[in-house]
């Protein structure tokens, strides 16, 4: 298992791109549309690698809570070998599902589950 990136929701995906590639010099990756509509760009530090997903959700999607500024840790992804097994023993252990492929708004081959304060988990 190996922590990733960090994803954090934004209110303005362009403000936010221009904002880290330009202020802090990360570079875009890629980015793409949800099956809900939502958008993300994954952004990269070209020293340390490290990475940052960037998240909108348009009004109406079921990720589209009211922003609290400070409140906007999206996910913590985990890329793994297998993350239906990952998913399952978080579970197993007390993690609550948070969503699966077989959900309506599931990717698939993407699980994600909840720590002990809500913040979703991503397996991938």
């Amino acid at each position: 298992m190996g922590l990733r990136y960090f994803g954090i929701r934004v209110t303005d995906l362009g403000r936010s791109v221009e904002f880290y590639t330009k202020g802090l010099g990360l570079k875009r990756a890629y980015g793409g549309t949800m099956r809900h509509g939502g958008k993300y760009v994954l952004l990269q530090d070209p020293r340390t690698r490290q990475r940052l997903e960037l998240n909108w959700y348009p009004p109406g999607s079921p990720y589209a809570t009211p922003y609290v500024p400070g409140d906007g840790l999206d996910h913590i992804g985990f890329h793994v070998s297998d993350p239906a097994r990952a998913h399952r023993r978080l579970v197993e252990q007390g993690a609550t599902s948070a969503l699966v492929p077989r959900d309506r708004d599931g990717v698939k081959g993407i699980y994600y589950a909840t720590d002990p304060d809500g913040n979703w988990i991503e397996f991938y």
